[in-house]
């Protein structure tokens, strides 16, 4: 005997089904539209109010990339938002097959595009990133751009590169007046490359110069190709309640430096890189291996070492967090033969620190703390070849100081102690022939 469905049960059965009919079928909005323009990429972030089924594809003559978005519909203002920097000539949009969305992209050139959707984090809810990366690299800097500058006498300036943590997309913490940590640190990393860049013997260079997104390995090659000396990359901490405060100091710990050894040997194009001054490639797993730990092991001693002057100097200007540096596995301090440092400027979620970073008066005391430990650590172990390490040669040779009196000039002064006027301004970090009255200079011997 057919058995009869409730007449109640059925109605709520057809309802279930209804539903779950319009959810199959219910289109995701496009919110909202960002843009970050990078030296090597833009990233175009569209916000969805769910995943997104989407298909991206380039075509030329013009260049153009189409992203088709499945079963959306557009609530974002294209046309507000400010090109300038990126690649593109203009963003057009039209529904298509009835439910869909077509976005064009009108570009200034060919780009190779990559797409991926991100899950709702405390700031933002679902994410469609699309990233046009720029292959040729003709907004990047040029390389025949010296990256660093040559002394009179021929000795190589200290390269350091300052890496202001998160950009773009990533705000980083927040603190509770919304200060955003990737404008505190940026604005401090530029403070600190000045300084740097001013003192004799020094080059400074900085992994992102705006608000835009850098991987963080990327963050390691830029100071590779830099041929830095020394990174520093600037944070500010943040924590779920609001009594924290401090800077600290952090350096690659020996669990991370073992993790990317492993990393490093596993991947082919690492093997022709130069570790410290020693190829890997042609040579065999035990070796190599053996090779890269004495490498990681110099590197995160000089850390330590230069890691500790700087936690001393931030000590001197703020309330620290920790008394000595502390070791993490942070992927920004993995370069297996350059220095690596992070600094936490000091804890963005506690009011008062929110407050004095956001203060032009605090990030320059910082950053001339961080300076000073720089200098200090690099005055005692300056690497071969650069002009502190020329100066700390023949500063032990240095026979006498001379004052400057009226009537002095540079060359005068080189002809009387039989040396040259090059030498001179090189011997004391001098950047031109210019001399005045009571000033010191050391001789050093003939």
């Amino acid at each position: 005997m057919e058995k009869l469905i409730p007449r109640a049960l059925f109605g709520a059965v057809s309802a279930l089904l209804l539903s779950v009919s319009f959810l199959a079928h219910a289109g995701s909005r496009v919110d909202d539209v960002r843009l970050w323009p990078a030296p090597d990429h833009t990233r175009l972030v569209l916000d969805t109010a769910g995943k997104v089924a989407h298909n991206i594809f380039s075509l030329q003559n013009p260049s153009r990339l189409v992203i088709d978005l499945k079963n959306a519909e557009l609530g974002a203002d294209f046309d507000a938002l400010d090109l300038a920097g990126s690649p593109i000539k203009r963003i057009r949009s039209a529904p298509r097959n009835g439910s869909d969305l077509r976005v064009v992209l009108d570009l200034k050139s060919d780009i190779k595009p990559r797409s991926f959707q991100l899950e709702p984090n405390g700031q933002y809810g679902h994410r469609l990133v699309v990233d046009l990366i720029d292959e040729n690299g003709r907004r990047f800097e040029k390389t025949a751009k010296p990256t660093v500058t040559q002394s009179v006498g021929g000795q190589r300036d200290i390269v350091v590169v300052i890496d202001a943590g998160h950009g773009g997309e990533d705000p980083g913490a927040i603190g509770p007046k919304g200060t955003r940590e990737k404008n505190v640190v940026l604005q401090m990393a530029k403070t600190l490359a000045a300084l740097i860049d001013k003192r004799p013997g020094y080059t400074a260079k900085l992994t992102r110069t705006g608000d835009y997104y850098i991987g963080l390995r990327n963050r390691t090659l830029l100071a590779r190709k830099y041929n830095a000396d020394l990174f520093v990359s600037v944070h500010a901490d943040a924590f779920r309640t609001p009594q924290p405060k401090g800077a600290s100091v952090f350096a690659l710990s020996q669990r991370g430096a073992t993790s990317e050894t492993a990393r490093w040997l596993a991947q082919s194009e690492n093997r022709s890189d130069l570790t410290g001054g020693v190829s890997l490639d042609g040579r065999d797993d035990m070796l190599a291996g053996v090779l890269l730990d004495l490498s990681m092991t110099a590197s995160i001693n000089a850390s330590l070492g230069v890691g500790s002057s700087v936690l001393g100097n931030l000590g001197r200007v703020a309330k620290l967090h920790k008394p000595r540096v502390e070791q993490a596995s942070f992927v920004v301090l993995k370069s297996p033969d350059i220095p690596s440092i992070l600094v936490e400027a000091g804890f963005i979620s506690n009011p008062e620190e929110e407050k004095n970073l956001n203060s032009q008066w605090y990030r320059d005391r910082l950053a001339s703390a961080i300076m000073k430990g720089i200098e200090d650590y690099f005055q005692k172990t300056p690497p071969p070849g650069t002009m502190l390490a020329w100066q700390k040669q023949r500063g032990s040779s240095a026979v006498s100081h001379y004052q400057i009196k009226a009537g002095d000039t540079l060359s005068g002064v080189a002809r009387e102690n039989q040396t040259t006027v090059s030498e001179l301004m090189q011997f004391n970090g001098l950047t031109d022939d210019r001399v005045m009255v009571g000033q010191t200079i050391r001789i050093p011997a003939s």
